[in-house]
């Protein structure tokens, strides 16, 4: 045997083992970040469309009950359930092998629902039994949705991104509940207001990405959802006329600032430098035009 001969297999041993440790360490890593993962809130945008109406009608109330901080708790245990739940049903569902992450999103689900169920024995106390049922409910039926829609990879589908929409701003009639004991007629208002920009906003992003794939690839160029956003922003508007003819003039005021502010992002839409603009800039543009309406909206259901 020749000396490089020789040498080759005195190494071989030794090199195979250390290139399959160097292989094997990246997937440490990944299984290591999966065990420490921690299962909060990670969609802003839900989360503030989850909180703001709360904010809302805590300021509208006009009165301060500890319920109120229950009503929030149970609010924040229902989202963060979510992303564990969608990896519990994975593994039941979809996984074929054992994930590192499914143990771990099992002791957060746990414990997000020991949140939610104390958070619900107390308001069960202090809410009427028909409207603690319903939201229960709703919250219940919209929590499977969910699930089974990210399991199908489906969370991205725009009719149900307005159900969402519906769904979390719907937590202005727990704090009126929370806050008064009773869904005060202006909470139905709200929620109807908040609701309507929500999903108009929902649209008009949608119909930004339409354009900047478009941007990238003409052939696939679709002008769906900038219809679907200007029927939005049209019924926005009809609304604002509607609302200042019975002399609700900061309702009014609200509902046309939306509206400028989508005809203002569709129209900028044309723009390819525009286009270019980081989603992340989009999306605090986009809640700071939520923001004023929802100050606007407190001023003028007052």
């Amino acid at each position: 045997m020749s000396v490089s001969a020789a040498f080759i297999k005195a190494v071989e041993p030794a090199t195979k083992p250390r290139k399959r440790a160097q292989a094997e360490e990246p997937e440490k890593q990944v299984d290591e970040q999966q065990k420490t993962a921690r299962f909060l809130p990670r969609e802003h945008g839900a989360t503030a469309m989850l909180f703001t109406p709360m904010v809302c009608a805590a300021i509208l109330a006009r009165t301060w009950n500890w319920m109120e901080l229950a009503a929030f708790a149970a609010a924040f245990a229902a989202l963060a359930a979510k992303d564990p739940m969608v990896i519990l049903a994975r593994q039941q569902l979809v996984w074929k092998t054992p994930h590192a992450e499914t143990p771990v999103a099992a002791r957060w689900f746990v414990a997000w629902m020991l949140v939610l169920a104390t958070s619900g024995l107390v308001l069960l106390f202090t809410w009427p039994w028909k409207a603690t049922l319903a939201l229960g409910l709703g919250v219940g039926v919209f929590s499977i949705l969910a699930v089974l829609v990210n399991v199908k990879n489906r969370q991205r589908s725009t009719l149900f991104q307005i159900a969402s929409a519906v769904a979390l701003t719907s937590s202005s009639l727990a704090t009126s509940l929370s806050a008064t004991g009773a869904i005060q007629n202006w909470c139905w208002w709200l929620w109807l207001f908040l609701a309507l920009q929500a999903a108009a906003g929902i649209l008009v992003v949608h119909a930004r990405l339409d354009a900047r794939i478009a941007l990238r690839n003409p052939a696939k160029a679709t002008r769906e959802f900038r219809r679907k956003a200007q029927v939005a922003v049209a019924v926005m508007g009809a609304a604002a006329a509607t609302a200042g003819v019975l002399h609700h003039s900061f309702v009014a005021l609200a509902l046309l600032v939306a509206v400028i502010g989508y005809a203002y992002d569709l129209h900028s839409q044309r723009d390819a430098s525009d286009l270019q603009r980081p989603l992340t800039s989009v999306g605090q543009r986009a809640l700071a035009l939520s923001s004023a309406v929802s100050v606007l909206l407190i001023a003028g259901l007052w």
